[in-house]
């Protein structure tokens, strides 16, 4: 395929399946003005609350930008040039703004055009941190640090940043000293990505079962192999901001590098051989160690863990061995990590699941067992000797249970919480933390131990309203501090202040843009500390209504519905663009509760179906597609039927109100999205047209699972069979528009999904046209691929939705 070329069916003329060279295009205007809409500053709060960086982002990169060089290798995506992520949301501007007056300060010394990520505050929050990424022509990363008393910026020179792995830094508490992961100097030029082959690739498996669910950038031979170890290796090293540099340990493929709270050592995970070409990087062998930050000697050696490549599909497996390991936040150098107890398979009969074990430095005593847990260990909220919150869950029946332990008397394991991780309305909150001095994020909590606090989503009937609450551990009482009130929706993102219930918040209204306050909990007093406008301007407010109504089977859902700004009652029924995303449950009553918000102000991203009210459209975003299956039951065993349901129930509201004619609709969806509009058109006559926006659509391609499916194509072919749309492309009579990144990195949905079921629906006469926007991934970016994408979507909707054409027959 040439660079640039859009493929699909000619768009005028005969009808002929050939492929053709079409310029981009762009939308109606009304459609460009609101995607073209200025961004809202990004905020990162420092943990005292008394500063704010604002980030002025991006715009959407160009074509030129999104083709620079790109490796896909191990599961990741790399930029040569940079020896980084190839594809980040950069900042390209930044100020400083203090809390108490609301005073903006310029930040000196930055370069021009600047392109900065991982920005983050030192422990006592004196100094920002951040990475900036060279133009094409140097090509690397660079660490830099801000004094906030100054304001002035200055580059950490002598190292350049491997960011393979992501943010390439951690602080240490001294909040002079940084640790990162640098290029290995000296290390010559990459190996070729084309050399000639010494022999074939091979793999082998010895009679061991080693499922693999479907992923994408996978090492697929010796010269790859060589190419991650290249820009994957990099060297660990010690910064202090006077500019003295310090070798820790030897070089490797450093997955992470995490000091522990004391700021005396370095939790140090490091990749290493033998690789596999069926997983990606995070299942490769990894040495988890100990190292020294003062002589950079390694101290022990925790763990050398293999491949694993033989852990079961299913969502409640885990390893053989010890994992997660980390430093336990509240004390000054204590490991902890987790270790099935039942080989890793929830198939295992086993009272206990998961063990948790700490281990103090000198790291030269026994491991201390924690806790024993019945369900699978996630993670701990560290408090102090007498408090931490450990979750753990049960996938198969969506059990999540959160328990107390004193880590300094135990046993200590109570329950605190039991709850299905999809009933929202009992969601108690996620605990609070706070930084503590070393930098570290710790349980919030009284004098006792014995108050927590939670801050809540709050999701109810009457939609998401966020709450913060003061729980006691012991009596499990409750206190609620705040609750967002209509018509505003407000999230809590910072306590300030607990005896005065101080807070930082986050506000917005159907007509207000988000922007930061200070709240007063007690008095109720609010602050303003950002005036962010609305930016669509001229376009206006995108307003919406959440409507409720159920399907056949009693099942309570809901949408959101838009309509255009100049729409009028009596008006009469309007041509329908309806967008969902199915998802699986295991209880009737969750699947139909309300999610969001009705008081949320309306960002329309390139995604977005709400684009289409301007063109004087009915959107029915975000329409209930709940899939369930309850006791023994899975959800998937009649996905389609109660995806039909689920559809049409929606219709009938939308022709109920007066606003959707049901003669005229349209449905949309992207990845899993797509997955279900393809099946909508296969399975109903609902329809007049379908957009189906990088999907999977033949489930024998993913044969270890995919979504939430856990069972394999060889425990449930039936159900891998009626759920692929690709066996039912004769069915399908609905013109349907594909759209597929041409490289698509999401896990299953390679670009060849698309290609083959345009090709099954070619075959059997449909009407069907098929887009590939040039270099882009699972989500698009580019600004003439999204402009690009949105005409061919305007002009699919106008010519068969809402002034329908005759549809020609095959022959």
């Amino acid at each position: 395929m040439k660079k640039h070329i859009l493929l699909g069916l000619l768009w005028l003329g005969g009808w002929a399946a050939q492929a053709q060279e079409l310029p981009y295009q762009t939308p109606p205007k009304a459609i460009a003005d609101l995607v073209e809409a200025p961004q809202t500053p990004r905020v990162s709060l420092s943990s005292d609350g008394k500063w704010m960086v604002l980030l002025i982002m991006q715009d959407m990169p160009s074509i030129a930008d999104l083709s620079q060089p790109e490796l896909r290798l191990a599961g990741m995506r790399l930029n040569p040039r940079t020896n980084g992520p190839s594809r980040v949301s950069f900042a390209t501007g930044m100020m400083l703004r203090r809390v108490e007056d609301g005073k903006d300060l310029a930040v000196l010394g930055m370069p021009q055009k600047a392109r900065i990520s991982d920005v983050s505050w030192s422990p006592d929050n004196s100094k920002v941190a951040l990475t900036l990424t060279t133009g094409a022509a140097e090509g690397k990363i660079e660490l830099w640090v801000i004094d906030v008393n100054t304001v002035q910026a200055k580059r950490l020179a002598g190292v350049t940043l491997n960011g393979t792995f992501g943010k390439p830094y951690e602080w240490l508490p001294d909040n002079e000293t940084i640790i990162a992961r640098g290029l290995v100097a000296g290390r010559g030029a990459a190996p070729s990505a084309t050399a000639v082959p010494v022999g074939p690739a091979i793999q082998e498996n010895a009679g061991r079962k080693a499922g693999a669910r479907t992923y994408q950038d996978l090492l697929k031979n010796p010269a790859d192999e060589r190419l991650f170890e290249y820009y994957a290796t990099s060297q660990l090293v010690k910064i202090t901001l006077a500019g003295k540099l310090q070798p820790l340990g030897q070089p490797g493929i450093i997955q992470s590098a995490k000091p522990s709270p004391n700021g005396k050592y370095v939790l140090v995970k490091t990749r290493h051989r033998p690789y596999s070409y069926t997983l990606p990087v995070s299942s490769f062998p990894v040495k988890v160690d100990v190292v020294d930050v003062t002589t950079g000697d390694l101290v022990k050696n925790v763990a050398d863990l293999p491949l694993a490549d033989n852990v079961p599909t299913s969502f409640d497996a885990a390893p053989t061995g010890p994992r997660a390991h980390d430093w336990r936040a509240d004390v000054p150098a204590t490991l902890y990590w987790a270790e099935a107890q039942d080989g890793g398979d929830p198939k295992t009969e086993a009272a206990i699941r998961d063990k948790v074990f700490t281990l103090p430095a000198p790291f030269t005593g026994k491991a201390e067992e924690l806790a024993a847990l019945p369900l699978r260990f996630n993670d701990i909220t560290w408090g102090n000797n007498n408090i931490a919150l450990i979750d753990a869950y049960r996938w198969a029946d969506r059990k999540e249970v959160t328990y107390t332990v004193s880590p300094g008397a135990l046993p200590s394991l109570a329950v605190l919480f039991d709850r299905s991780s999809q009933d929202k309305y009992r969601n108690p909150g996620t605990p609070y933390t706070k930084r503590n001095p070393q930098g570290h994020y710790v349980l919030a909590t009284d004098a006792k131990s014995q108050l927590i606090y939670l801050v809540g989503a709050g999701a109810s009937p009457e939609g998401d309203r966020p709450f913060v609450d003061e729980l006691d551990v012991k009596t499990k009482a409750s206190t609620r501090w705040w609750r967002s009130e209509a018509p505003f929706y407000e999230v809590p993102l910072a306590i300030l202040d607990f005896d005065k219930r101080r807070m930082l918040t986050r506000r917005e209204s159907v007509d207000q843009n988000p922007n930061y306050y200070l709240r007063d909990a007690r008095s109720g007093k609010l602050t303003a500390l950002t005036k962010f406008p609305n930016p669509y301007g001229a376009t206006g407010v995108l307003k919406k209504q959440v409507i409720r109504y159920k399907r056949a089977d009693g099942v309570e859902l809901t949408a959101n519905l838009y309509l255009p700004p100049t729409y009028k009652a009596g008006d009469g029924p309007l041509p329908t663009l309806m967008e969902a995303y199915p998802v699986e449950f295991k209880d009737k009553s969750n699947a139909g509760q309300v999610s969001g918000s009705p008081f949320t102000f309306t960002r329309v991203g390139y995604g977005s179906p709400v684009f289409w009210v301007t063109q004087g459209y009915a959107v029915l975003q975000g329409a209930s597609i709940p899939i369930v299956g309850e006791g023994d039951k899975q959800p998937n065993d009649t996905y389609t039927e109660q995806l039909v349901s689920s559809a049409k129930a929606a219709i009938d509201e939308g022709k109920r109100m007066g606003v959707v004619d049901p003669s005229r609709v349209a449905v949309m969806g992207h990845s899993y999205g797509a997955f279900m509009t393809a099946n909508l058109l296969a399975h109903s006559n609902l329809f007049k047209a379908g957009i189906a926006r990088s999907g999977a659509y033949n489930r024998t391609l993913t044969p270890f699972g995919f979504q939430g499916e856990e069972r394999t194509y060889w425990e449930a072919p039936e159900v891998y069979n009626a759920m692929s749309p690709f066996n039912y492309a004769d069915k399908i009579k609905t013109p349907i528009l594909l759209i597929h990144g041409e490289l698509d990195n999401n896990s299953g949905t390679f670009p060849i999904q698309t290609e083959r079921f345009y090709n099954a629906l070619k075959g059997h006469g449909a009407t069907v046209r098929y887009v590939v926007l040039p270099a882009e991934s699972h989500g698009y970016a580019a600004r003439e691929n999204i402009m690009h994408m949105l005409w061919e979507m305007n002009t699919w909707l106008d010519k068969y939705v809402k002034t329908p054409q005759p549809v020609q027959a095959a022959n």
